[in-house]
């Protein structure tokens, strides 16, 4: 049939007691879960979510604009063919592209790029933030909002980590400000989500819960029914 809905699914592996967090923010992407088996120390959940067809309209735009792009590559050619028998001591000569940087640019102050990132020190709203009781705190949501895809950097640890979905390299971390680890009870529950060690920019590249590091991130989304605050790693460093 025509119409029959076509699906693409997709099958993901949790550590028990994630299960939830996990349906949510699939759900949240339009997946929708078909089956879930529970396991000694993982979860397996099933998705699917229909595909999306595409338009017949921006088919015919493509296929249009494609004709559309011969015919004046055509005629360019045509011209560019009649000008250079017309007139062929006027041809230009070719210059290779240099690959040296333009000596006329704007060089980048070391200064100007560190006095962006925002840090405990330089910014009273990421300090209180830090400090906040709860990880579901309003003060989450209005920095997010306000910082989105500004870098941040403090003093932190790792307060857990998990596999992402059924990868063996690739991890959820969720971090925390201070130095308690899995026993931190202030300030935002940050995370990195789908990221390698590599990632972290961190060497050794071997890393678990309660570690002490130096985070340097950019600002993301903070997720309201999940309390959780989304960053993108830059660097790692060790404390």
């Amino acid at each position: 049939m025509a119409d029959e809905i076509k699906y693409e699914y997709k099958t993901v592996q949790t550590v028990r007691g994630t299960d939830g967090l996990v349906i949510s923010k699939m759900q949240k992407d339009g997946w929708e879960l078909v089956e879930q088996a529970q396991g000694m120390l993982r979860s397996t959940l099933d998705f699917r979510r229909p595909k999306k067809p595409l338009p017949r309209l921006l088919i015919g735009i493509a296929v249009g604009g494609l004709v559309i792009l011969a015919i004046v590559i055509g005629v360019a050619a045509a011209l560019e063919d009649g000008g250079e028998k017309k007139d062929e001591s006027n041809k230009p000569t070719a210059v290779t592209a240099s690959a040296e940087p333009s000596a006329t640019s704007t060089p980048t102050t070391p200064g100007a790029a560190a006095a962006e990132v925002i840090t405990p020190q330089n910014n009273r709203e990421f300090a209180a933030l830090l400090k906040t009781p709860d990880s579901c705190d309003s003060a989450n949501p209005d920095f997010a909002t306000k910082y989105k895809g500004k870098t941040v950097a403090f003093d932190g640890s790792i307060v857990h980590m998990a596999p992402h979905g059924d990868y063996d390299t690739r991890y959820d971390f969720l971090l925390g400000p201070g130095d308690k680890g899995p026993n931190t009870g202030i300030g935002p529950a940050f995370k990195y989500e789908d990221v390698n060690i590599l990632d972290l920019k961190l060497i050794p590249a071997t890393v678990r819960a309660g570690d002490k590091f130096r985070f340097v991130a950019e600002v993301g989304e903070f997720n309201a029914k999940q309390c959780l605050f989304f960053l993108d790693p830059v660097s790692t460093e060790i404390r």
